[in-house]
């Protein structure tokens, strides 16, 4: 398979997700290589092409897998938006317009999938730590 397809996961994602391992291995198996070519080339045009960007478009693409209860792809995209350099209140903006479109279960679902990937990014603990003037005002 194209080494070019796989770095286009790992530059938008970090990682070659599972799905799409078994995707292309299944099509080799099945000698239907041009089957994930076509798929990947749309994908290509779509996502990569895309005249939004890379931070939007992955942030849009958040927002719709949980509205349409999507979770598992939708951790994939909050993860690649954060990769696209969407903030904290990026994300969290996604999360307030999922509570409009898909009511309090969507808008904790996100909040979940937000509060995952900034936690294994390093920003949960970062936020969480007091900032030097109110550690000494404690004293």
């Amino acid at each position: 398979m194209d080494t070019k397809l796989l770095e286009r996961y790992r530059t938008l994602l970090g990682f070659v997700p599972e799905n799409i391992k078994r995707r292309i291995t299944l099509a080799e198996l099945t000698g239907q290589e041009e089957s994930v070519e076509a798929v990947e080339h749309m994908r290509e045009i779509l996502i990569h092409k895309n005249p939004l960007g890379a931070k939007i478009q992955q942030l849009v693409h958040f927002a719709m897998l949980i509205a349409i209860g999507e979770v598992e792809p939708a951790k994939l995209h909050v993860r690649g938006a954060l990769r696209a350099g969407a903030t904290p209140s990026d994300l969290y903006g996604v999360c307030e317009t999922a509570a409009i479109v898909g009511g309090m279960p969507a808008f904790s679902i996100a909040v979940d999938l937000v509060y995952e990937a900034l936690d294994e990014s390093g920003l949960i603990v970062q936020a969480s730590k007091p900032k030097e003037d109110e550690a000494h005002s404690e004293v």
